[in-house]
């Protein structure tokens, strides 16, 4: 990113779930490019010029008695973003198997090192979902298989699975922006047997997977759940992320639909992560 100034917005969101992952989708339709959940809600990013006060009051959930919204704003000063970023950006390991960093780290010897520049996409290990769906990929067996990365973000989980010996995987997400970080993020850990793909779940169509990963949120997956089960192979795994504790009936009633059995969890503060067999 180029010099640029920006305007910051913290909403806090009562109750956080479902408002905050409907006011992503609004806000994004309108020009932001940054969101960063936060316990109380979300803040989010637009450039000044951007900006348009009558399409900002025009969002709907604003009027929606059910939840409760309230907001700040302010003026970030004009700076250098990839710096900003470069001196926040701390690489992290999970367990003593697998490193993230960025192009700027110095590199560490470990089986798996993933070299991530995530730009605006969501997906460097940092957050709990993603660091959970890499836990998963770290304990299953990826040989030869055939994978399916569903709102890549930046393409770190298809980057590990290639690493981990899959044999064939399809990226898939909605965002230019991730799309286009996946392909750089491809060629910048040498990876050979990952296709990257922008668009959504009716993409799916006619294809079919040994795993699919889908870190994504509550109301797409139970949108999707539907079209992944219809690509899983006998016995494949379906592993998903982004979502709550208070979300998993949901999630398990709409997996029980499709044969799907639930074979393990994990929980990262309230976020968790599933893994189902079909």
């Amino acid at each position: 990113m180029a010099n640029h100034t920006y305007l910051e917005f913290i909403f806090n969101v009562s109750p956080p779930q479902p408002a905050t992952e409907i006011l992503i989708a609004e806000l994004s339709e309108i020009g932001f490019e940054s969101f960063v959940e936060t316990e109380g809600g979300l803040t989010a990013y637009i450039k000044v010029g951007d900006f348009d006060q009558d399409s900002f009051e025009a969002i709907g959930l604003f009027s929606n008695d059910g939840f409760e919204i309230s907001y700040s704003q302010k003026k970030i000063a004009d700076q250098n973003w990839n710096a900003e970023w470069e001196k926040n950006f701390r690489p992290i390991a999970i367990g003593n198997q697998c490193y993230v960093r960025a192009p700027f780290h110095e590199p560490k010897n470990v089986h798996y090192e993933l070299i991530i520049e995530p730009k605006m996409s969501f997906g460097t290990g940092h957050h709990e979902t993603t660091h959970m769906m890499l836990e998963f990929l770290l304990q299953s067996d990826l040989k030869g298989k055939s994978v399916l990365d569903m709102g890549c973000g930046t393409g770190v989980l298809a980057i590990l699975a290639e690493k981990l010996g899959a044999n064939s995987i399809d990226t898939i997400d909605i965002d230019a922006w991730s799309y286009k970080n996946t392909l750089e993020n491809v060629e910048r850990n040498r990876c050979g047997r990952i296709q990257v793909f922008q668009g959504d779940a009716s993409l799916l169509e006619g294809r079919s997977y040994d795993v699919i990963l889908a870190n994504i949120n509550r109301n797409v997956l139970l949108r999707d759940i539907p079209v992944y089960a219809a690509c899983l192979n006998g016995g494949a795994v379906l592993v998903m992320s982004g979502f709550y504790e208070e979300d998993i009936p949901l999630v398990a009633q709409k997996c029980g639909q499709q044969g799907l059995r639930l074979e393990k969890k994990l929980q990262t503060n309230n976020w968790v992560a599933v893994k189902y067999v079909f």
